[in-house]
């Protein structure tokens, strides 16, 4: 066994506490890593074997998809796809697995969250390696992710501890009291851009809320979340608690969905996707928990200063090939400094490091599949069409992997596609406005409502911008969105409940009321 020292360095919007980490001293096989030639030789070796993960066995089948390198298009391995017998064993394996953990002390549950995520930490550089092979995101981005992903089960573990309920004052003989309760078995559902922190969201607040969970994580990026249940099973979790499944969305929707021991959908995706998961719980009278697609606006005031706004933004906007539901996205930028924050956005956007993520200094790496690089196409061509300029980028970028310029359009007119579909992609839309109420009726002009930004230091224009901004998550003078710590959820199309923050838990939990009368009346 050698050790390996990983410094981590570097800003990527992520609070200090995230990017001044110490050097991890991690133990892997001799031939497991070779850090000094990333991009040569046999990437599988890199790669954890791909297998469902169910009543705390892993287990294959005979139907499998190729997981794909997007960087390279080579194939990494093959995944197995559950079978609907494989589906009736998790639900059997996750009812009898929620009523063994539902009786754990919140003690004991807290504990073993946390001794999971200690293991991811020591881990990071393997699960990092894993991300980047199956997302080509750049290796930076995906040890941040890791660490982000262990500080979303550390926080829940805490928050396992303080489930309160309350007591109700009432007349002599009675008494009021309020329970909170885990609600059941969980059927999750995470989606392809983040593959460890998205399903740690879901599997923190199951766990820590005392629910068992079936995970339906994306086919083109699985190793996240095989990381996750790794750990989970090496931490002790009893069997059946966490079921990790595979295979063709619609199918496993429609089949876990409608079955009795499923009591919460809880899923991360598109907002037409969720409306369809939501309309199949709804039948069932299945509780939802959804946090659906964005198109964040900027609003970018006179005030602000100008330069650092817009290199901030171009930088920001270029994370994980913008394959964020929160991307700032939209720019609304006040006519008397739009040149000056065009002029810097655009020349830093262009300028941007494009390649294969396992290779040093690279800032954005592909798109994550293969059928994202004609979508964003055609958004720019609608765009210019529509009279839009595009002012960088615009079209595929190289003639291997799945990478697309970093793009920015300016001046987009209202009626262009782009400005009510979320691109999911490298396309920044930069425009210029007389005044904050234009910003303001530019930024709600969209049926999304999940995060927005705005540079300013006008306290006048900070409380407007809070009051009438219509998000479930506003960020001033900073382009990150969320915290463990903080609630995050969306409003309008963008999907309803919360996860993390004191709120986490509260989707994953039941109310129960109990009268208790000191005699019979």
């Amino acid at each position: 066994m050698h050790c390996i020292a990983l410094p981590i360095k570097g800003n990527l919007g992520i609070r200090q506490s995230d990017t001044c980490i110490r050097p991890i001293h991690l133990k892997y096989p001799a031939d497991l890593l070779d850090l000094s030639r990333p991009n040569e030789g046999d990437t599988r070796s890199m790669y954890p074997e791909l297998k469902l993960f169910i009543a705390g066995q892993w287990r294959t089948t005979t139907r499998t998809l190729p997981v794909v390198n997007p960087a390279t298009e080579k194939v990494l391995g093959h995944l197995p796809c559950a079978s609907k017998s494989d589906l009736d064993d998790a639900l059997d394996v996750a009812e009898k697995g929620f009523r063994r953990w539902s009786r754990t002390s919140p003690r004991e549950r807290s504990d073993t969250i946390l001794r999971a995520a200690a293991l991811m930490r020591e881990r990071q550089e393997e699960i990092a390696q894993s991300i980047t092979l199956e997302h080509g995101k750049p290796l930076l981005q995906a040890r941040l992710e890791v660490i982000r992903g262990a500080e979303f089960f550390e926080w829940d573990a805490g928050e396992a501890m303080r489930t309160y309920g309350r007591v109700i004052p009432a007349a002599h003989g009675h008494k009021f009291s309020v329970h909170h309760q885990p609600i059941g078995v969980v059927a999750a559902f995470s989606p392809w851009n983040f593959p460890m922190s998205q399903p740690a969201r879901k599997i923190a607040g199951a766990l820590a809320s005392g629910c068992s969970i079936i995970l339906k994580a994306a086919e083109e990026t699985p190793a996240g979340a095989i990381h996750i249940a790794r750990a989970f099973q090496d931490a002790g979790l009893p069997a059946g608690v966490i079921n990790l499944v595979f295979g063709d969305p619609s199918e496993i929707s429609s089949y876990l969905i409608p079955q009795d021991p499923v009591r919460l959908v809880a899923f991360t995706g598109s907002t037409a996707i969720g409306r369809h998961l939501t309309t199949l719980a709804s039948e069932n009278m299945t509780s939802v928990l959804m946090e659906l697609g964005g198109h964040a606006p900027v609003i970018v005031c006179e005030d602000t200063d100008v330069q650092t706004a817009a290199l901030s933004s171009a930088i920001r906007k270029m994370r994980n090939a913008g394959q964020v539901c929160t991307s700032p996205t939209r720019f609304f930028v006040h006519e008397n400094v739009f040149d000056e924050f065009t002029s810097t956005f655009v020349e830093r956007a262009a300028a941007t490091v494009v390649g294969n993520g396992m290779a040093d200094g690279v800032e954005m790496g592909p798109l994550a599949n293969e059928r994202r690089v004609p979508v964003l196409t055609d958004l720019v061509e609608d765009a210019r069409k529509s009279g839009a300029v595009v002012a960088t980028g615009g079209a595929r970028h190289g003639g291997t992997g799945y990478f697309f310029q970093p793009t920015v359009l300016t001046n987009v007119p209202e009626n262009a596609q782009i400005m009510q579909e979320e691109p999911f992609g490298p396309i920044a839309i930069i425009n210029p406005v007389a005044s904050l109420d234009e910003a303001i009726a530019q930024a709600n002009a969209v049926p999304y409502g999940l995060a927005g930004y705005a540079f300013t230091n006008r306290a006048d224009y900070i409380d407007r911008i809070i009051n009438e901004v219509e998000v479930g998550n506003l960020s001033i003078n900073t382009l990150e969105a969320s915290m463990p710590e903080t609630p995050f959820g969306g409003v309008k199309s963008s999907g309803y409940g919360r996860e993390g923050g004191a709120e986490g838990l509260d989707n994953y939990m039941t109310i129960k009321h109990v009268w208790h009368s000191a005699q019979i009346v």
